[in-house]
């Protein structure tokens, strides 16, 4: 099977797949590239839990939210990110990954990949590229896993 390499850059709202990282290659093959759905905060928050009654007397009380809905819509996102890798791995698109993220998101990416597809990992940076062009990213990904992995 030929090495393919591909590398995942993303916060917690988008996501760059570049695929076909080679050493000295010039070809740009385009990019993959996910969004979140985006929701401010009140409307994730305009579900409001509602209110309780107190087990002893007349009273209600509000209740809480069982989790965190921000830190849920990330982990949606990461979610959704890892079903599209694990797929395209899957059918043998690619063999060795880069992931490129901030530290928060390196974590929900650890917990969410299954085991071949961490174990395809050749570089794991907490670095934000999402900023640079194509051809700035393709170079800088390029570097890392060649002189790295």
């Amino acid at each position: 099977m030929k090495d393919v390499v591909w590398a995942l850059v993303m916060s917690s709202t988008q996501a760059r797949i570049v695929r076909g990282i080679a050493r000295g290659a010039v070809d740009d093959v385009p990019e993959l590239a996910l969004h979140a759905e985006h929701k401010d905060l009140r409307e994730i928050m305009s579900d409001k839990p509602g209110r309780s009654f107190s087990s002893v007397g007349p009273g209600r009380s509000a209740m809480e939210y069982a989790s965190d809905p921000v830190r849920d819509a990330k982990r949606a996102f990461v979610d959704d990110v890892v079903t599209l890798l694990h797929r395209h791995f899957a059918q043998h698109d690619f063999t060795r990954l880069a992931v490129f993220a901030g530290p928060e998101m390196l974590g929900l990416l650890r917990d969410g990949l299954p085991k071949d597809l961490e174990r395809s990992i050749v570089v794991e940076m907490p670095r934000n590229l999402l900023h640079e062009t194509p051809h700035d990213l393709r170079r800088i990904v390029t570097d890392h896993v060649f002189t790295k992995g």
